[in-house]
């Protein structure tokens, strides 16, 4: 039962997620037209928008978009970008200190060794232990995974099916891989599968 209300919940902030950028990209659009219409000003610096202006609104609708992908597509490369955006943002309008503008190179230095040395495809998962006896189409239902499977299977002829294609040994810790999860033995019972469990990578 914690399972459906689990996966209910999932599904509304899913929802409410893109509902809110989807707002947040209408806005945008909004202020790209309002930008657009002004643009006949730059030349004039005392008018909205001047060079300046237009850079700091360029920087911020950029930003926008980018948080606007983090939230449908929840990825540590999404962070990253976003992160990027901000601080290339603030070194290049704000021209306080020779020194703040350092600190930001570095903190953009620090951005891409991270990426390139911490990222793992797999950083952010979602894991569910389900019953191995539990009807593979109600799995599928529930969790919205493309789950192939035959009429009447449990999750464990499933596990069991794919492990003797890729001639895995069945046992606890025993994994098998589809397109965009992977099943893994979690516990035994008296020699057999009982516990099987459902990983999610969230990008």
């Amino acid at each position: 039962m914690k399972h459906y209300i689990a996966t209910c919940l999932k599904r509304l902030a899913t929802f409410l997620e893109l509902f809110i950028a989807m707002m947040m990209a209408f806005g945008i659009i909004l202020l790209c037209f309002r930008m657009a219409a002004s643009i006949i000003y730059i030349p004039n610096l005392d008018i909205w928008p001047n060079y300046t202006d237009l850079m700091e609104t360029c920087f911020n609708l950029i930003i926008g978009v980018e948080l606007i992908r983090m939230m449908y597509s929840h990825s540590p490369n999404t962070v990253f970008e976003v992160l990027l955006f901000a601080i290339a943002r603030q070194i290049i309008i704000d021209h306080s200190s020779i020194w703040s503008s350092l600190v930001g190179v570095c903190a953009i230095a620090v951005l891409f060794a991270t990426r390139k040395f911490l990222f793992c495809e797999f950083d952010v998962a979602d894991e569910i232990i389900l019953r191995a006896s539990m009807r593979a189409k109600s799995v599928k239902r529930v969790l919205g995974i493309e789950l192939p499977f035959e009429e009447d299977e449990t999750l464990l002829d499933v596990f069991l099916r794919k492990c003797e294609e890729y001639d895995v040994e069945v046992g606890v810790g025993a994994c098998v891989y589809f397109t965009d999860f992977g099943l893994r033995a979690a516990k035994t019972h008296d020699g057999k599968i009982s516990r099987i469990e459902v990983i999610r990578s969230i990008h």
